[in-house]
């Protein structure tokens, strides 16, 4: 199953093993336990610390799904279970379990690492991914690592595509999917410190109180996605007290998976780009506050501060502020759209579209996401039906030539969805209006899902600075807004043409706006700003 360079370059990683680790195979006679038992006796000989053992029939030991393995490392409790073939997204997951079983440090911070240590009680995680799905590897990975450090931690990897009946019976239809000791944990990607935050509760209060000990910065950077991260390095580059605190480090571009337009990189994937932010962002003297959501603006008072509201309840304060909170995905606002989210409604093509295997689903949005989503699930569901609410499709002609050019997909346009139906906890059905005739038509379906563009994330700043109808903040051509002092960047503005690389440009200029915006006003002789 693996070509030579890449057992070459495996066997090189293996190297790195310390500790010996022992891989248990739980077998049947399907060609997924072949193809299974395959793999893993190719993987086993590139290390002489890596052993390899299976079971069949009445051997398996009770509770193991087949065909799986554990990955666990010799003479301890740890134990990582993959219930799949974790190749595609999901094989960078299986190198670094070998690997962390194996001893090798993982690249995660002290502080957290303590904290998973020091876990209490018994968490039995079941991870349900896709192999196609871009966002499953980084919350499989995080668990993994859960296990290896703390005994009290189970996991398991389950490939919903090879447990078709396990998926179906728990109604599944979104990944990745976790269960936490059998009831629902997490629907969607999920960082390792909001794992962390989930199940130590005392996480939150931690966090507050350290953020609202922090002596004021100069520039504050509210959002983590390209346009803020752009402006804290060049921010941090002038030398100035530069933070940053975002939601989720990366922003939407976490739920990006083909990157093809950005300028001097060919091609890359979303999270691989995020990755890079972060690290380079990390490079320079940034002061990084994840997971803390903001709350409110508050203008500058006689000491010359913005005050950052959070919703933990902490505040920040700040000479300047720069504000790239970007954007998220659009919803229909129908009756069942929110009901059955997860239960058939989805957002992402890319993740959750092997869920729905030879079955019907729609696509509302006629636009470039729309086209591409209804084109990419033709070659996985039996049916697609595209909806689109204009009176033609908007997509490039080469993409709504391709449409046409597909047997199995239907396009609807003029067409406004009036309600998503469901029984038993699943869709079954979709209502949509004929905008010329009036007449409502029912469309029987498993799946629905919505592609019609993106929402501003500024409802918080209502009432304090200009915001455009559309709800994007106005900014002029330096980034200012209306507010002196108050910066943005990025798709939360006003700025054309949402891209990523349009976005670090709009970074950086509001970085450099406020800068200059910093060496001309001066601080207030009783201001506690901190000295650049």
């Amino acid at each position: 199953m693996l070509d030579t360079d890449l057992k070459e370059q495996l066997q090189g990683y293996l190297g790195r093993l310390t500790q010996p680790v022992e891989i248990t195979a739980a077998l049947d006679d399907s060609d997924a336990a072949r193809e299974m038992q395959a793999l893993l006796q190719e993987i086993a000989p590139l290390s002489s610390l890596i052993s390899y053992r299976d079971t069949r029939g009445s051997e398996v030991p009770a509770g193991r799904r087949t065909p799986s393995f554990r990955i666990t490392r010799v003479g301890t409790d740890m134990g990582v279970d993959f219930a799949g073939i974790p190749m595609g997204h999901e094989f960078t997951s299986l190198v670094l379990a070998l690997l962390q079983a194996g001893g090798y440090p993982p690249k995660v911070d002290a502080p957290v690492i303590e904290q998973i240590k020091a876990l209490r009680g018994e968490f039995n995680f079941e991870i349900f991914i896709s192999l196609s799905c871009h966002n499953c590897p980084e919350v499989v990975q995080s668990l993994n690592l859960l296990a290896v450090l703390n005994p009290g931690v189970r996991t398991t990897m389950i490939d919903g595509a090879l447990f078709q009946p396990e998926v179906e019976s728990r109604q599944i239809m979104a990944v990745p999917y976790v269960f936490l000791n059998g009831k629902e944990f997490s629907q969607g990607r999920i960082s390792l410190e909001e794992i962390l935050a989930k199940i130590d509760t005392s996480t939150g209060e931690r966090a507050a109180e350290t953020i609202n000990a922090k002596v004021p910065f100069d520039v504050l950077v509210v959002g983590g996605g390209p346009a803020g991260s752009s402006a804290a390095i060049y921010a941090a580059r002038k030398g100035i007290r530069t933070g940053v605190v975002a939601d989720r480090f990366g922003g939407q571009v976490m739920d990006t998976l083909g990157i093809e337009n950005f300028i001097s990189v060919k091609a890359t994937e979303g999270p691989k780009l995020a990755a890079a932010l972060e690290e380079h962002v990390k490079h320079y003297d940034v002061d990084i506050m994840n997971l803390q959501r903001a709350a409110a603006l508050e203008p500058a008072g006689d000491d010359g501060l913005f005050t950052v509201k959070l919703e933990s309840g902490a505040a920040l304060k700040s000479r300047t502020v720069i504000i790239s909170t970007g954007a998220r995905w659009r919803q229909m606002n129908v009756p069942g759209e929110t009901e059955y989210s997860g239960r058939g409604v989805a957002y992402c093509p890319h993740c959750d579209g092997p869920l729905f295997k030879g079955k019907r689903v729609a696509v509302i949005g006629g636009g470039n996401s729309g086209v591409e989503a209804a084109i990419d699930l033709a070659g996985i569901v039996a049916h697609v039906t595209l909806i689109e609410f204009d009176g033609k499709l908007r997509a490039d002609e080469v993409l709504q030539r391709k449409l046409r050019s597909l047997p199995n997909v239907r396009a609807i346009v003029s067409a406004q969805t009036t309600g998503v139906h469901g029984a038993d906890g699943k869709v079954n059905a979709l209502s949509y209006q004929d905008r010329g005739s009036g007449e409502i038509h029912r469309v029987e379906l498993e799946g629905v899902f919505v592609q019609i563009g993106l929402l501003p994330n500024t409802d918080w700043l209502r009432g304090t600075v200009a915001l455009s109808p559309r709800g994007e903040i106005e900014v002029d051509a330096k980034g200012q807004t209306s507010l002196p002092g108050v910066f943005a960047a990025g798709d939360a503005t006003t700025v054309p043409y949402k891209q990523i690389i349009i976005a670090m440009g709009e970074g950086s200029k509001a970085a450099l706006s406020a800068f200059d915006h910093l060496i001309r006003v001066p601080v207030p002789a009783s201001g506690e700003a901190a000295a650049a």
